[in-house]
């Protein structure tokens, strides 16, 4: 009735010690300046910065923040046992207009007492947030959320996302095939083929996430909220020849 999920009502900080807390919010920031590392080179590093860890915490932490290295190589996003796995679609595809296709993907969000996962959909031609979901657990309910948001304003011809389990559920690709949307999935540990909601991601995390030391959901809910207000309206993007995201998914610009 709110229109607000129910983790975002009910949230507990994440039970993971202030420490681990600390190591993930330090490998996040890794990750996001070098989407390559993988565990051993994590562990290295976060060792560099002073911090006794082996190898075996960092594989834990970054399978708990949803995050692997980005190359290819067997055994990455992991679908869910006997889920359906589709081809991807995009490679060589000329993208010229709006809603041919859209991309999701779902990411860390640090908390000052815990942690959160933001889900996206995003517009491939426009680069525009048609809609997003905050979650306190990888769970398949905010991605439907935000799936359902996305498709009460429109639909696409051709819907891409990762090999996860979530995106590779019955309930999720229900959704898509009852209305004939074509569907796309990434390569396994080939993030570069939803490469424009990764660079989402960066831009949201550098120019919103780190900057604040959000306490609580709320206050992570408001500030993400009015980012994606400033990306989709005032945030004028190289890519889009200087425009931004609304005027390209609303007909005001023309791709360069």
């Amino acid at each position: 009735m709110l229109g607000l999920s129910r983790a975002s009502l009910y949230y507990e900080p994440v039970e993971e010690s202030q420490e681990n807390l600390r190591l993930m919010r330090l490998i996040d920031r890794q990750y996001t300046r070098v989407p390559f590392y993988g565990s051993r080179r994590m562990t290295a590093w976060v060792q560099s910065q002073g911090h006794a860890v082996n190898r075996k915490r960092v594989v834990r932490l970054m399978r708990v923040m949803g995050i692997e290295a980005v190359y290819a190589k067997p055994k990455l996003s992991q679908p869910g046992e006997g889920h359906k796995i589709y081809p991807y679609l995009l490679r060589r595809l000329r993208i010229e207009r709006r809603d041919q296709v859209w991309c999701t993907d779902i990411t860390y969000i640090p908390m000052a007492h815990g942690f959160l996962y933001l889900v996206a959909v995003m517009d491939w031609f426009s680069r525009f947030v048609l809609s997003w979901a905050l979650s306190m657990t990888m769970e398949l309910e905010f991605c439907l959320e935000a799936l359902r948001g996305a498709l009460r304003g429109g639909r696409p011809e051709i819907f891409n996302s990762d090999q996860g389990s979530q995106f590779t559920s019955e309930r999720f690709l229900g959704e898509l095939e009852r209305r004939n949307i074509a569907i796309s999935m990434d390569g396994r540990g080939r993030c570069l083929d939803n490469i424009f909601i990764e660079r989402l991601w960066r831009s949201l995390k550098y120019e919103e996430v780190y900057l604040r030391d959000y306490q609580l959901v709320p206050e992570a809910r408001t500030g993400i909220e009015k980012y994606f207000h400033f990306y989709n309206f005032e945030r004028l993007h190289q890519s889009l020849d200087y425009q931004t995201p609304a005027a390209m998914y609303f007909g005001k610009g023309q791709c360069a």
